[in-house]
């Protein structure tokens, strides 16, 4: 099978996703000792932060491992559906996460306080490190996999949030300028922003079974009316089964009383191969039925 690239199998990642977690739960015990230590309000807000990160985490983790279940007698989709529920569920999670931090620098324009230079920059750095790494690890999979890029997504966002505290921590020790703090935080915001937004509304719409973003459905259509011996298509619906896999169904009206069972293999091996379906249903109707059971209006 050629496609194999394409898509990346949930399971590649458990090494990944148990790194990610030991890594960041470690951080963040860290993080709380410092913070006391310290006196530093913001460290303490980012383990908080960053504890809401391990549980996306985890989160992104079940879901991709109940995805990989086989179906049952009860649930014949399995619980593919779950990695879309956790995508959707992760962003709502990575919004909240930036109101915290927006309450936070607001806070902070109205009150400045000072900054314990050196241990908020040691800490921060360590975190970006971390983040970054943990970020990495799910690279390969946040184009073809929303939940996979709701976990990179995460994790990138607290690297970006570490840089900027510990930029802004340089900052304010040389010019003791306290504004540079709120400031850089409200530029992270701003990118995190960005990225939670088009997860959620992305992770929404394959909830409501839009089709998927990277899939041509013009190309289809083309596909099935250049089809020989079909003369039209109706009923065509093509949904997300999970952040990878895609369904589709469709009714093919043939030319002429042969069902060809060698052309229904053709065009599924077709359909996988050219577009990325994983599981098609395809209807094939002869001319002269009657009754379109489905589609009242073609056969007026």
């Amino acid at each position: 099978m050629s496609h194999e690239h394409h898509h990346h199998h949930p399971t590649n990642y458990n090494r990944a996703f148990a790194l990610g977690v030991i890594l960041n739960i470690s951080f963040v015990g860290v993080e709380v000792v410092y913070g006391i230590t310290a006196g530093s309000l913001a460290l303490i807000a980012d383990a908080g932060h960053n504890f809401s990160d391990v549980l996306s985490l985890l989160l992104a983790w079940g879901a991709s491992l109940l995805g990989a279940k086989a179906a049952t007698e009860k649930r014949t989709y399995g619980f593919r559906k779950v990695t879309i529920m956790a995508s959707l569920a992760s962003s709502i999670l990575l919004l909240v996460a930036i109101g915290g931090i927006a309450w936070e620098t607001v806070g902070r324009f109205l009150n400045p306080t000072a900054v314990q230079g050196k241990t908020v920059i040691i800490v921060a750095a360590v975190g970006f490190v971390i983040n970054t790494l943990t970020a990495l690890l799910f690279i390969s999979g946040h184009k073809h996999d929303l939940n996979i890029r709701g976990a990179f997504l995460h994790m990138a966002a607290d690297a970006a949030v570490s840089l900027g505290v510990a930029i802004a921590g340089v900052i304010i020790m040389f010019t003791g300028w306290l504004y540079v703090d709120p400031i850089i935080s409200l530029l992270i915001i701003t990118v995190i922003l960005y990225s939670a937004w088009s997860l959620l509304c992305e992770s929404m719409s394959m909830a409501i079974d839009s089709v998927p973003k990277d899939i041509d459905l013009t190309a289809i259509k083309d596909y099935f009316t250049g089809l020989d011996h079909v003369d039209q298509f109706h009923d065509l619906h093509v949904w997300p089964l999970s952040t990878t896999e895609v369904a589709l169904s469709v009714h093919l009206v043939m030319t002429d009383n042969a069902l060809q069972n060698g052309l229904l293999a053709k065009i599924q091996q077709d359909l996988h191969d050219r577009f990325d379906i994983e599981h098609s249903t395809i209807q094939m109707e002869h001319p002269n039925d009657e009754e379109c059971i489905l589609d009242k209006q073609r056969c007026i």
